[in-house]
């Protein structure tokens, strides 16, 4: 049974960092209360137990692979929401896979033959974020590596495209286009507002983006968003300036879930 219902909107939603379980514990509460606000929403948890591309070396990293998924089991069994992280060798696969429910590979690792079919083999939900270097025709050989494994579901997920040094753009063909691989399409609507490398050792981003460019992201005909958010994105200790603030996260959904039902009406 697919875990993906095509009837509610996806949100993938949580820190970038699963820097304590305060800020878990935090957003994972608000996605509760946001849940019942919004019935239509179907909430996917996600947290980094190892933010392994810094830009720094001496950039904080996260928890580690062990209490990491010490920490997505707990809000799993706590609150209810299936769980996502991102992984980074075909090692992880095996031990990620008992822990949670979608397994990402990240932008940079999503031609990576071996780890894509580690993480079929884990038969969990694989989740595939479209490398800022690739376009979306070339992410059918990455859908064919997969389903070539056997990978019980597979969604993906665009999250910009490099335009020059230091920045991003969104192409509203790519959705459509991603969509023709016959998986769901996701927007990251975060990483995708990213300056990659601009914040002097760190990552800078422009956080008043991520609404317009998710209400035009759906038009254009993804099935749901990812969305990073944290109480404090200040104090985050990875991808602080294109967090969503917490309080802020149901503001920046409710036009969006609007958009979203005119196109079903």
């Amino acid at each position: 049974m697919a875990l993906h219902d095509p009837a509610r909107f996806l949100l993938i939603a949580g820190p970038c960092a699963l820097e304590s379980m305060e800020v878990c514990e935090a957003v994972a509460a608000e996605l509760l209360r946001i849940e019942k606000v919004f019935p239509e929403l179907q909430i996917i948890f996600k947290g980094s137990y190892d933010k392994a591309n810094r830009t720094s070396l001496n950039s904080p990293r996260g928890p580690g692979l062990e209490k990491g998924l010490e920490m997505l089991a707990a809000i799993r069994s706590k609150y209810g929401f299936p769980v996502l992280t991102d992984f980074h060798s075909e090692a992880q696969a095996p031990e990620v896979g008992k822990v949670v429910d979608i397994l990402q590979v990240p932008a940079f690792l999503c031609r990576q033959t071996d780890l894509l079919v580690a993480a079929s083999r884990t038969g969990k939900v694989v989740n595939v974020k479209k490398g800022q270097f690739l376009s979306p025709q070339e992410m059918q050989y990455v859908v064919d590596k997969l389903e070539g494994s056997d990978a019980a579901e597979i969604w993906l997920t665009e999250r910009g495209t490099t335009f020059g040094y230091q920045n991003l753009v969104v192409d509203m063909r790519n959705f459509p286009q991603l969509a023709a691989c016959g998986h769901p399409v996701i927007f990251d609507a975060t990483h995708s507002v990213q300056m990659p490398g601009a914040g002097q050792g760190t990552t800078s981003g422009k956080r008043e983006f991520v609404p317009p460019l998710a209400r035009a992201a759906i038009a254009a005909g993804a099935n749901g968003l990812f969305v990073e958010t944290h109480p404090d994105p200040g104090q985050a200790i990875s991808d602080g300036p294109n967090q969503v603030p917490l309080d802020q996260l149901e503001s920046v959904l409710r036009p969006v879930l609007k958009v979203w039902q005119a196109l079903r009406d």
